[in-house]
């Protein structure tokens, strides 16, 4: 079986191995994953198995994928027990990936999901106050007060605020060059969008590209435990000699 957690979708899809699946990839990227294959679908579920193929979301829905898992090929009895050690309550495939993410499947969803949804759709030529209200058939004097009661920001803010959280994910998840990712999330110039990601975020977008960068450990986290150790044997022998 082959399972790609979290953003491994991005290699099974490369690889060709998706076929005709719909994939499950973290929210956060989801956006850079239909990027990367236009003709691909995705699950909004915490993850998905099908027959020799299994995609998850990550973080602890890795967890419930691994009680499934343990369950069709040692029975329910052990993934029960397994979960009750763990202190876990095993959630279904189905289960949404966010909370606040349960009102979008309803037949009428709520104005904020509306909202929200329709600035998420339109980040790289972003809609004029005047244009959302028109696609969501209320006036603009509505949605102003909507959104100063429900986000305590204006149309305008809650729109840059979707647009520099876009802009942080890509540079997350992607290599692009900044210019590039800021032309994705609707800003004109490079400038006007590093000045606005800094405001929002307390960095450059540079800054966070390469802090994070920084963190990452690129030898296996054991090597690097036992580096550690022989360093600090070689120390204290030294300290005896002395």
């Amino acid at each position: 079986m082959i399972i790609g957690l979290d953003t491994g979708a991005f290699a099974i899809a490369a690889a060709g191995l998706t076929g005709d699946r719909e994939a499950v990839v973290h929210w956060e990227a989801v956006s850079s994953y239909l990027e990367h294959f236009p003709r691909a679908e995705t699950k909004n579920q915490i993850y998905f198995i099908d027959r020799q193929l299994a995609f998850c979301a990550g973080g602890v829905a890795t967890l419930d994928m691994m009680l499934d898992l343990i369950g069709r090929l040692r029975g329910t009895s052990l993934a029960k027990e397994v979960a009750n050690a763990l202190i876990h309550t095993p959630r279904e495939a189905i289960h949404r990936q966010r909370a606040d993410d349960d009102a979008i499947g309803e037949a009428q969803p709520s104005l904020s999901h509306r909202i929200v949804g329709l600035m998420e759709d339109n980040l790289d030529f972003p809609l004029s106050p005047k244009s959302l209200a028109r696609h969501l058939g209320i006036s603009v004097r509505t949605l102003e007060r909507y959104c100063l009661r429900q986000f305590n920001q204006t149309p305008n803010q809650l729109y840059l605020r979707s647009r520099l959280q876009a802009a942080r994910n890509l540079l997350f998840y992607e290599e692009r060059d900044i210019k590039d990712i800021a032309y994705a999330c609707g800003f004109s110039y490079p400038s006007v969008f590093t000045k606005a990601f800094t405001a929002q975020f307390g960095q450059s977008p540079s800054a966070f590209r390469q802090s994070f960068r920084e963190t990452q450990i690129t030898v296996r986290p054991e090597i690097v435990r036992m580096s550690r150790t022989a360093l600090a044997r070689v120390a204290a022998v030294q300290d005896a000699d002395g």
